[in-house]
Formats: C-alpha cells, sequence, structure tokens
C-alpha cells in the first residue's frame, strides 16, 4: 500500500476508486483533475482449482475501505470535504449473498474463471443459435444486426453462465433463490449494498429519499472494461458484430447514451504480475529496458491466455505457454517475449475492428498501466502503423469515474470542462515515418508474429472437458 502526504486543504475534492483485477486504487482529485492523495493495496486470486479464479468479498470491501481513508488521509483533507464518489469496477466478477445477514454464500468468481466452459460450448454449437429465428428474419430484412444476433459467441467472460454454474453446483444458492432471499451481483453492486447497509434501491436505479439518509457521499458507478480493452464509440445505435465483438452501454450523461463496440485482451495484468512473482524483474518499471537490451526475444513466444483467448479467437480452454525455450535464453528474453505478446493481441484487436466497421480511426490512445511501459507503446504504434498516444495521466479508471461522479453532483458543470482538462498526450511514432507523416505497418515483426501466431495454435483446446 502506497500513500503520499500533502498539507490541509480547505476546498471540495472527489474521490474515486477503481477495483481491478490486480489492485484497488483511490485517488482524491481537485477541480484541475489533479491527483492530491492516493493510496493502493493489492488484489489477492484465489486458485482453489484448475481454471477457478475467485476473490474474498470481504477482502475487497476491507480494501476498498483502506484505500479510501488511505487517500483522503494522503491528501490532508476530511470526509466532509469531499463531494462525491465515483467507483469503477471489474463488471463481469460476481458473488451471490444472503438478503437479509449480507453474508455471501461463496467468494466472488471472478470475470477471468472458466468453470462454466462447458457450458459455454455447448450454447455455442447447438442447432438452436445456428439455425434461430434471428438468422430467419436476417434472410427476409438483410439486416446485419439479425444476422449478429444468430452468430453472437459467448465466452466464459459472460456473468449468465458461471452463474448457472453457481445456481447448479451451489445447493445454498438454489434455497435461498427458492425463499426469495439470494442477492446477485458484481462487485459495484456489491459495495453498493455494503455501504447502504443493504438499501440500495435497484428497481429504480437511483437514490431515494430513504438512501440519501444511509449515504453520507453521492455515487457514480462506471463499469470499466478488462485489462486491455479495445473500444468504438458510436453515439446513436449499439454495432453490430458477427466476428465477436460485443455491443455495450459505455456510459449515460443526461439523456446521451454512448455505445461501445469492444474487443479485449483478458490477461496482460496477470500475465506482468505472475512474471513479477517468478522474479524475472522486481520492479514492472523495469521491464521496458529489459526488453529493449536484446534485440529479439531469441525465438521465445508467450501465449498470453491464463483465462483463455478472447476476440477473434474465443477459446476459453486455451492455456498459457512459453514456447521456444533454449539454453540461452534469459530473463530479458522471456520479459521481451511477455511485451510482445500484449502488442501482437492489439495488433488482433484493432484488425477486427477494421474489419468490422467503417468508421474511420482519427486517434489511438492507450492508458492503464500498461501504457506506462514505452517498448509495448513503441512496438504497438509499429505494428499498427499508427501514431499512438499516450495520456500523462494512464490510471482513465479512476479519472473517468471522478468525471461521471463530479458531473453528477455538478462539481464539474460540463463535458466541455472535462476536455479542457485532460493532459497532453505523449505520441509513439512508427518507425520509418517519413516528413509528410505517411507509415505503414512494420514489415520487420512478420516471422515473429508467425511464430507466435502458431504458439496460438498449438495452445487452443488445451483443457478438455
Amino acid at each position: 500500500m502506497g500513500c503520499q502526504r500533502n498539507g490541509f486543504k480547505k476546498e471540495n475534492f472527489i474521490l474515486s476508486v477503481d477495483v481491478g483485477t490486480t489492485s484497488i486504487r483511490c485517488h482524491v482529485y481537485d477541480k484541475e483533475a489533479k491527483i492530491q492523495g492516493a493510496c493502493t493495496t493489492k488484489v489477492v486470486p484465489l486458485y482453489p482449482e484448475v481454471g477457478y479464479v475467485e476473490m474474498d468479498p470481504d477482502a475487497i470491501w476491507k480494501g476498498f475501505v483502506t484505500v479510501v481513508k488511505g487517500a483522503v488521509q494522503d491528501a490532508g483533507v476530511q470526509m466532509r470535504q469531499i463531494d462525491a464518489l465515483g467507483i469503477s469496477t471489474q463488471r463481469g466478477t460476481f458473488t451471490t449473498w444472503d438478503r437479509r445477514t449480507g453474508v455471501p454464500f461463496h467468494n466472488f468468481i471472478s470475470w477471468q474463471d472458466r468453470r462454466a466452459a462447458n457450458l459455454v460450448k455447448s450454447w455455442n454449437s447447438s442447432c438452436t443459435m445456428k439455425v434461430s429465428v434471428m438468422k430467419m428474419l436476417y434472410c427476409v430484412t438483410r439486416q446485419k444486426r439479425m444476422l449478429a444476433a444468430s452468430l453472437i459467441t459467448f465466452s466464459t467472460q459472460h456473468v449468465t453462465f458461471r452463474l448457472v454454474w453457481a445456481l447448479t453446483n451451489y445447493k445454498q444458492v438454489r434455497q435461498a433463490v427458492a425463499e426469495g432471499n439470494c442477492c446477485f451481483g458484481t462487485i459495484d453492486t456489491w459495495l453498493l449494498f455494503k455501504l447502504t447497509k443493504g438499501g440500495c434501491d435497484i428497481l429504480y436505479m437511483c437514490w431515494s429519499g430513504l438512501l440519501s439518509s444511509l449515504v453520507s457521499l453521492p455515487l457514480s458507478i462506471f463499469p470499466k472494461g478488462f485489462v486491455f480493452t479495445i473500444y468504438f464509440s458510436y453515439p446513436l445505435k449499439p454495432h453490430t458484430s458477427a466476428a465477436g465483438l460485443y455491443p455495450l452501454v459505455g456510459w449515460k450523461i443526461g439523456s446521451e447514451v454512448v455505445y461501445l463496440a469492444e474487443g479485449n485482451s483478458a490477461d496482460t495484468g496477470t500475465a506482468i504480475k505472475w512474471a513479477q512473482e517468478l522474479e524475472l524483474f522486481s520492479d514492472v518499471r523495469d521491464t521496458s529496458s529489459m526488453a529493449c537490451s536484446v534485440s529479439d526475444s531469441d525465438g521465445v513466444c508467450f501465449v498470453p491466455s491464463f483465462s483463455g483467448l478472447q476476440v477473434p479467437l474465443n477459446d476459453p480452454k486455451a492455456c498459457a505457454s512459453l514456447m521456444g525455450l533454449k539454453p540461452s535464453t534469459t530473463k530479458s528474453h522471456l520479459v521481451r517475449a511477455i511485451l510482445e505478446s500484449v502488442a501482437f493481441r492489439n495488433k488482433q484487436l484493432y484488425e477486427t475492428m477494421l474489419r468490422e466497421t467503417n468508421i474511420p480511426i482519427t486517434k489511438i490512445r492507450m492508458d492503464g498501466g500498461v501504457s506506462s511501459n514505452d517498448f509495448v507503446m513503441q512496438l504497438t504504434a509499429d505494428l499498427l502503423g499508427r501514431k499512438v498516444a499516450r495520456p500523462q495521466n494512464c490510471e482513465m479508471s479512476c479519472l473517468g469515474a471522478a468525471f461521471i461522479a463530479g458531473l453528477g453532483v455538478g462539481f464539474w458543470k460540463t463535458k466541455e470542462e472535462l476536455k479542457k482538462l485532460q493532459s497532453t498526450d505523449e505520441a509513439f511514432l512508427p518507425k520509418g515515418t517519413s516528413k509528410s507523416g505517411a507509415h505503414s505497418p512494420s514489415q520487420e515483426y512478420i516471422p515473429v508474429l508467425q511464430s507466435w501466431e502458431r504458439a496460438i495454435q498449438r495452445s487452443m483446446n488445451w483443457y478438455k472437458p
């Protein structure tokens, strides 16, 4: 847990918490969206069986309380100076609990968990899905949205399938459902339940007069994506995909609803943390220089699939793997291979987006912890043949939740005001960019990419039923 201490301030602030897969962090923001206080603690995943990934609900709650208190103390302010609290969470991690006592029936089942893989496979291969009413409607209407509904590929990251698994395998959950005493929710819902002592008004999706007396701070919930996620925004209607991208509601501010098309790589943070725990490096900030210290990965390929492979491969039974190891392989080669896999997945997702959409791409921005790695940023720019920008503040999940919470209580008045607060981006240009700005994807990495793709094929369908 890390904190910085500042002097006492009289103005008001916005508090924002990001409950991620590997850490919980809290920031205190001022009117200029500058961080005045911060606190971080780790999230400890549990692996009770192969393919199972869980988290302790009580540990998540205690971590949440710890970082909130720590960040406020670090900022040198008092809780009454906080105008609102924004929360960004993993949206696919869930638990169920007793409505009366608030005691969970089981641990959080993580979005990375693969226990429902067989159920997902059954749905994806069923005749009902392939020859559906929606497909017949497509033949009549020729509307792509109808075809997309018939071709949609489910994954273990969908909460529904893991919830079905819990209902099938946990007797106490089934009994509580029969008695009308079972609450179900993702991490954001769990935190709301704890913050309101069970008084969250889910029916009306707003804070009632009763709830206002229970909660001392206005709240804003911002469900975020995964460790690395590519988003395209669609202001008017959701995108319909026949290749595995998912339409999502990004946010709703006033009457404006913005939709997203999402493709994600689930294990970026997990892979980095795993490598650190193996003592390939001690400080994650050293990984970029380690990768650059060798000319290549010495033929080593890393497949980042601790929780299966997502779009466009969609294989929940793929395994993580290191291939091409030799006596000459060093820690630097291994680190480079891991970082290369992050950029390679970026390229896969980007090209899937290009195939799926007709919207011209004007700007590419990366944020989150991995964006602080210069090697990944530069390699991504080279592979895409595009300029890739990095904001000065990489913790955009916290900042986004803070912005929405601040807008909700009038701390900031308009979206235009927020745009002026955004820091200047640092740009990574593809190697060989001409003075005119013209550039194309690097050809240097084609053989390495081909080897990596062969490694992926050998890692797929590794875990049998």
